[in-house]
């Protein structure tokens, strides 16, 4: 539109003619925003407000004496304020490279004057707290022309071909060295023994490598003879199946063969022999029964025979007396005593005739036949007695 202007964002209007600007200036400023101008009765100019930079190079002699040769950066601009857009408008409106002129000259003249009361192992090592002392006493001079520093940054310090810096750097650069050696030589160690160590895994990983390829190639060794092996083990396990079966079923077959032969043979032989010596033993008993039957009856009728004949025998015996003489002194006992001997000699015969007739010794008969014949014996030598005991005296006996 004519007549309206607008300044950029890092740039301050400033429009002269007509009415005085803020304080009395002999113009007015305008930033951020735009304004109309009458092209003839007003006249506008800009003034960057952007970041300038300044280096600055200088030779100092610091407190010690020694020269140093510095190089630092200043980054300054024109305050935002109008004051100080004034004070640098004022100035630097004509020729705007000026501010950077004047800034490395102001800093300068500060930078000698702060080094001059610093020693050489203060600038080197506290470079920051002269960077700020810088700034600070800059600053006043600084707000004067309408300009504000950012930073001020010592890009290097420099003693040229006196070696101060140098030899004072040289213990540390000897204990850095020393360091480095001994870091190098840790560091070596470390490869060594890193090398060493990755030889080892090496070799422990190769041989555990042919230890797995060993066994691997021992495994398929197997599986193969047990593969070759597979066809005969199993015709054999398969023949030893039958074979096996073959003896399970004659050892069957021969357990069933002997207990048909014991169903068949055996067992009916020993029906066979339990009854024929069950009849054996009944007919034993039987034909003994009937010997001792026989036997019994026997001697009965024999003992009958003999009693009867008994008389006779006694008979017999006495005759043998007929010319004896005998002389009875007791009376009737003494006649009944030889009565009694005469029928014990009667029996006595008539057990011997008896034996010869049996067959048998005398000690052999039965407890039961000898006291039979003894009893009637006595009842036979007692009645004797009785009937011989009514004489008394002597007998003669022809």
């Amino acid at each position: 539109m004519f007549g309206y202007r607008v300044p950029a964002p890092d740039e301050a209007m400033l429009i002269s003619g007509g009415r005085r600007g803020l304080g009395g200036a002999p113009f007015r400023v305008v930033t951020g925003h735009g304004k109309f101008v009458l092209p003839i009765f007003r006249k506008t100019r800009f003034l960057t407000l952007s970041m300038c930079e300044s280096e600055v190079t200088e030779t100092c002699v610091t407190r010690q004496g020694i020269a140093l040769h510095v190089r630092a950066v200043i980054a300054f601009k024109v305050g935002n304020d109008h004051e100080s857009i004034i004070n640098a408008g004022q100035r630097f409106l004509s020729d705007q490279d000026q501010m950077s002129v004047l800034t490395g000259r102001i800093f300068a003249g500060h930078l000698r004057a702060i080094i001059g009361s610093m020693t050489v192992e203060e600038i080197v090592t506290e470079r920051q707290k002269l960077a700020a002392e810088v700034l600070d006493t800059s600053k006043i001079e600084m707000a004067k022309i309408g300009l504000i520093v950012d930073s001020l940054q010592i890009q290097s310090i420099d003693d040229g071909d006196v070696g101060y810096i140098e030899a004072m750097s040289a213990p540390h650069k000897a204990a850095i060295r020393r360091q480095a050696q001994i870091a190098q030589a840790q560091a070596t160690q470390a490869s060594v023994e890193a090398e060493q160590v990755a030889a080892r895994n090496q070799a422990e990983y190769a041989r555990q490598t042919a230890v797995v390829r060993a066994e691997y190639s021992a495994e398929v060794d197997r599986a193969e003879a047990r593969a070759a092996q597979a066809g005969p083990l199993a015709q054999a396990h398969a023949q030893q199946e039958v074979l096996d079966a073959q003896t399970d079923l004659a050892l069957r077959q021969a357990k069933l063969r002997q207990q048909q032969l014991v169903a068949e043979i055996v067992k009916p032989a020993e029906a066979e022999a339990e009854r024929i010596r069950v009849l054996a033993a009944a007919e034993a008993q039987r034909m003994k029964i009937q010997a001792e039957a026989a036997a019994s009856y026997d001697r009965v009728a024999l003992d009958r025979l003999l009693i009867d004949q008994l008389p006779q025998i006694v008979k017999e015996a006495a005759g043998g007396l007929a010319g004896a003489n005998v002389n009875v002194l007791n009376g009737a006992d003494g006649l009944g005593e030889i009565a009694a001997g005469l029928v014990s000699q009667g029996l006595t015969i008539l057990d011997s005739v008896r034996q010869n007739l049996n067959g048998q010794d005398p000690a052999a008969r039965r407890p039961e036949e000898s006291t039979g014949l003894l009893q009637l014996h006595a009842n036979k030598d007692n009645k004797a007695s009785k009937e011989n005991k009514t004489n008394n005296g002597s007998v003669d006996l022809d």
